[in-house]
């Protein structure tokens, strides 16, 4: 019974993730029409802060419980599905240009988070003090992100105020679903792996990384369907900027000014992050756009580190 149970909870959060992800892209897709903001700066700011609550509430929840390294496991781990996995398949399915002049600066922001954290956690504890260099990190993306949206609107007549409404609603309702669908997919989910024998210590990178790194997995694979790449790639790189920057320093401070990085972390977990942001963004920013053989790399190289783990 317990099981079926665990089964039942389990696909109940799948299914609210999947619709609210089509309620939260409508809403975001008529956010960026009704400001006149670009589609990649509305993925990029409100996109990614609402897409990126599942990580902060699990990493924020181990580390008040004790389990330093499901919260850092969570953040790394989120980090590397959403490069590996998500804007793998977003370049396979969806191979775009970039627009340099928004793609670069966030994207160097996501590659100097990685280096950042990594440097950080070589000695195996990750400081407050020091730790404030990454939140710095995300003051410079959020600034950067609202400035370069002021330059970006344009003059444009706003949406009806019923419609407004109604995109409104569909927004506020997608990113309910998807925080409340994360939260049962996640606990249910691990408990789902417990149940069948799973490491512990392979759920904290892999299940729960992946179960949080979910609404950025949905998000991308609605806007593959309806062609808005900008706004996928967008979103998946504020993300990771979020995930790399502002998770970890909070994580730090709860856990009174000294997290602890498992061995694990620091030998396998954090250089692979880095090596995947790195392959993400040097390609685009050689090439002014993303590649089919892009999105294949990125796959590959996620696909062998999963099997590092598990095997």
């Amino acid at each position: 019974m317990e099981f079926w149970l665990t089964v039942l909870l389990f696909l109940t959060g799948l299914g609210l993730i999947v619709r609210g992800g089509d309620w939260f892209l409508d809403g975001a897709v008529a956010l960026a029409e009704a400001t006149g903001m670009p589609r990649f700066l509305i993925g990029a700011t409100v996109v990614s802060l609402a897409t990126t609550l599942p990580e902060l509430m699990v990493s924020v929840t181990g580390v008040l419980a004790g389990e330093t390294d499901l919260a850092v496991g969570n953040a790394v781990g989120s980090v590397t599905a959403n490069l590996g996995l998500i804007l793998g398949l977003s370049a396979l399915c969806l191979p775009s240009a970039v627009e340099a002049r928004v793609f670069f600066p966030k994207v160097l922001l996501m590659v100097a988070g990685a280096g950042v954290l990594f440097t950080l956690c070589r000695r195996g504890t990750l400081h407050i003090l020091p730790s404030l260099l990454l939140f710095f990190v995300f003051l410079l993306y959020l600034a950067g992100s609202i400035l370069e949206a002021k330059r970006g609107r344009k003059d444009s007549p706003p949406s009806p105020a019923a419609k407004g409404r109604r995109k409104l609603l569909s927004f506020a309702l997608g990113i309910a679903a998807i925080v409340l669908g994360s939260r049962l997919l996640i606990t249910y989910g691990s408990a789902l792996a417990l149940l069948l024998g799973v490491p512990a210590a392979v759920v904290g990178v892999t299940m729960v990384a992946v179960g949080t790194s979910l609404p950025e997995l949905v998000t991308t694979l609605t806007a593959i369907s309806k062609k808005e790449a900008a706004l996928s790639v967008g979103n998946i790189l504020g993300a990771n900027v979020i995930d790399l920057t502002l998770i970890l320093p909070v994580c730090s401070a709860l856990s009174g000014g000294r997290l602890s990085i498992s061995p694990q972390t620091r030998a396998l977990d954090l250089p692979v992050c880095l090596a995947l942001s790195l392959l993400a963004a040097l390609p685009p920013l050689l090439g002014g756009r993303f590649f089919r053989w892009h999105g294949v790399a990125l796959l590959a190289v996620y696909a062998a580190y999963t099997a590092v783990l598990v095997l």
